[in-house]
């Protein structure tokens, strides 16, 4: 197992991801962003903050104006230092000054503003305060696919991220299961995809036995025993972009029940995945792997949407899901992760990460797709 290596945007990239975004705030009507830390300002300028504080940090973006990253004196050299800072102003500010009317005098005073999810409420607040006739949707209601494509270089990230968590898989498999705690295995799966090169684990789900009938159970003190079924589901961040995988692994020889739920949802999920294609609706890849588990008779024990974008974050749009009807585009990477649960006895998902092409979609987990014998 080895370390990755961290991945170069230049200061070009991350000026032309700020253009696109702010051009795609003028599309749907918005004055301008305002991105506060987190994965869109990261994305946005490769720039984290060194601590998350009480003190302003800001991203203005608006069509026709130069970007300008408002952040406290500080902690400017910091926002020197990172890969987007020559495609933007810096301005800071310094303590015992007002942040906010430094940041109204950038903004339009009657504007609508895109503004980050995870922005504090103590900062948007201040800035109604500051220009009472703006304004405010979060990111995700108002550019919900803002970071859904991803270029050829994040493609690669995701694929390398994607191979990591193959790996990981292919190691946890040979590890003991039987008279072990759920928590144990959990270890790890977190050792395993730190030492194939994740700075960030974001999820180790073991659910044995009838935990497995809980989506998102966190592993426990259960001890696991021959005879269980087992939901392996885990991921997190490679070099800064996501992994996400699920499998089904049994100790010992499975039942024929056991067998046949697992074989509808292999079935389920390719057939998810033979949804992918661009044009086609988010909601298609939901019905197609819907339409094998009700089919069979499992639909109410299916409870979850089949998959959910994935990128700088592990979930973020688009999400695959009835009612979606955003097109698939070349260069979206999403889950497809359809699951049968059956309260207090066991459960099953098989989870892909999937990224559309010109012609279909492409697997960036590769891993066996069948029923896996653990000890």
């Amino acid at each position: 197992m080895t370390g990755s290596t961290a991945a170069t945007f230049t200061a070009d990239d991350y000026r032309a991801r700020m253009g696109r975004a702010a051009r795609a705030a003028a599309e749907a009507g918005l004055a301008g962003l305002l991105v506060a830390p987190g994965p869109d300002l990261v994305w946005l300028t490769g720039y984290t903050p060194p601590a998350v504080t009480e003190r302003l940090t800001l991203l203005v973006l608006a069509a026709g104006q130069d970007p300008v990253l408002v952040v406290p004196a500080l902690e400017a050299p910091d926002a020197h230092r990172a890969a987007g800072a020559s495609a933007l102003t810096l301005r800071d500010w310094t303590d015992g000054k007002d942040p906010y009317a430094a940041t109204a005098a950038l903004l339009d005073a009657s504007g609508r503003f895109g503004i980050s999810d995870n922005a504090w409420a103590l900062h948007l607040l201040a800035l109604q305060q500051a220009l009472p006739g703006s304004s405010y949707a979060s990111l995700t209601e108002a550019l919900p696919m803002l970071r859904a494509v991803k270029d050829a270089a994040e493609l690669d990230l995701m694929a390398a991220a994607g191979a990591a968590a193959d790996a990981t898989f292919e190691e946890i498999r040979n590890v003991p299961f039987a008279g072990r705690r759920e928590s144990e295995v959990a270890a790890d799966l977190d050792r395993l995809l730190r030492g194939h090169g994740h700075e960030q684990v974001d999820f180790t789900i073991v659910a044995s036995g009838p935990n497995g009938a809980n989506p998102h159970h966190e592993a426990g003190e259960r001890v696991i025993a021959r005879g269980d079924m087992i939901v392996l589901d885990f991921g997190g961040l490679r070099d800064g972009y996501g992994s996400d995988t699920s499998r089904t692994v049994h100790v010992g020889e499975p039942t024929d029940e056991e067998r046949r739920v697992h074989d509808l949802v292999r079935e389920a999920q390719e057939a998810g995945f033979r949804a992918v294609r661009p044009g086609a609706a988010c909601q298609d890849v939901d019905r197609a792997a819907r339409r094998v588990i009700a089919d069979a008779g499992y639909g109410e024990y299916f409870i979850h949407r089949t998959g959910h974008g994935i990128g700088v974050t592990t979930h973020e749009p688009p999400y695959m899901i009835e009612g979606e009807e955003r097109p698939l585009v070349p260069g979206m990477c999403f889950s497809v992760e359809p699951g049968i649960y059956l309260p207090g006895r066991f459960g099953v998902r098989i989870e892909d990460i999937v990224t559309v092409t010109e012609d279909g979609g492409r697997r960036l987990n590769n891993t066996t797709r069948e029923l896996v014998i653990v000890e």
